[in-house]
């Protein structure tokens, strides 16, 4: 199925809504039935049929088919946030006394999940270094269920060899999920490296617009309709039709804000890596990073992200960096059309902060404007430092 027929088609049965172009928002909470005895049908196929909207709404219906279809999966549930799709992809797979494998420094609120909450039910982790195959092999213990990709990460980019864990997984019928959301589907595909379940905070680049927080799961048809009837249902994190529609209406233009904000990051990435008062820059797609090779293997193209750690003695020079930029706002999040810097300066204080991160470190996020002017801001701000 090509890009083009699924960003703008896939899902969208015009006949069925006037023949309009943009599909209607279905804001509705209650779909009604003229027999009781289609109503006691559409209860046997929720999934599948509007009864309500908790469950199944047709305008996020046409989302499921097209994101599913992007990450080359069977299937795909839609959330109200991407810490909602991981909390229940995670909880889908295990259970008290199982154990489970993460890669360091994941998304916090994934920590906080393995390591935090479902600790309190018996469920261990176990927190490795994901960049060799080795440290997986040597984690695994009888009580596995469940090992955590997130490839790369969204501060330093560490990546797994996915291909080679799900492998191994495999043999030892453990689950993989990998969270895609740096690379986006249209750079990564977990899935056809093996991968069970793939996890995105939607808020990023497949909405790519900042105005709503989304998140989705993708998987085999198997995996999703029990998902959907225990984890989906129970939990009921669901994503509203409107959200739905804006998000359809932002995959529009995925493929464009893709391929333009990763031109730029490797323009700006590449400049960056000279500059004088730059003391370590992260980004795959570097010839100097250390993965580069398995980067080049496993993605087509480097996402937005990018992190530098600043030469400075003091946590006021990196705030003047930051505080002079004038096309980044400081803001978290990425994958939509502004530029952001988010200084990890600014955790300092709060339980968010990982100490082993440097504090002088900055996650920058080259949105959709011109190059050479987000590279002459940062050159001003820097010439403040």
């Amino acid at each position: 199925m090509d890009l083009s027929f699924i960003l703008n088609h896939l899902g969208e049965e015009r006949g069925e809504y006037f023949n309009a172009v943009a599909p209607p928002v279905m804001q509705s909470t209650n779909f009604c039935f003229p027999t009781v005895a289609e109503m006691r049908e559409g209860l046997t196929k929720e999934f599948e049929t509007p009864f309500y909207t908790r469950g199944y709404n047709p305008t996020v219906g046409i989302l499921r088919k097209k994101i599913a279809a992007l990450e080359g999966a069977e299937d795909a549930l839609i959330f109200g946030s991407g810490s909602a799709a991981i909390a229940a992809a995670v909880m889908s797979v295990v259970k008290a006394g199982d154990h489970a494998i993460c890669v360091g420094k994941p998304y916090s609120w994934t920590n906080a999940l393995l390591n935090d909450y479902l600790s309190k039910y018996g469920v261990k982790a176990t927190m490795i270094d994901g960049t060799s195959i080795e440290n997986f092999e040597k984690a695994i213990i009888p009580d596995t269920k469940l090992i955590y990709l997130e490839s790369p990460n969204s501060l330093t980019f560490e990546m797994q060899d996915i291909a080679a864990v799900c492998a191994l997984a495999k043999k030892k019928n453990i689950t993989v999920i990998c969270d895609n959301s740096y690379s986006s589907p249209l750079s990564q595909s977990p899935i056809a490296l093996g991968a069970d379940i793939v996890v995105h905070s939607a808020s990023k680049y497949l909405n790519g617009h900042s105005d709503i927080v989304a998140g989705v799961l993708c998987a085999s048809k198997e995996r999703i309709d029990s998902l959907f009837a225990k984890e989906f249902m129970t939990l009921g994190a669901i994503i509203s039709p409107h959200d739905a529609w804006l998000m359809i209406r932002g995959l529009r233009t995925l493929e464009l804000r893709v391929d333009r904000s990763s031109e730029s990051a490797q323009k700006v990435a590449e400049y960056l890596e000279k500059h004088p008062k730059i003391d370590k820059i992260f980004y795959p797609f570097l010839p100097s990073d250390p993965q580069y090779a398995l980067a080049k293997k496993q993605m087509k193209r480097g996402g937005g992200l990018l992190s530098i750690v600043i030469k400075a003695e003091k946590t006021e020079q990196v705030e003047r960096f930051c505080d002079n930029l004038k096309r980044f706002l400081l803001a978290c999040s990425w994958g939509s059309y502004e530029s952001l810097a988010f200084p990890l300066c600014a955790l300092k204080g709060s339980q968010s902060y990982d100490k082993p991160l440097p504090w002088n470190l900055v996650r920058l996020y080259i949105g959709l404007e011109d190059a050479d002017l987000l590279i002459a801001d940062l050159d001003q701000a820097l010439a403040k430092v």
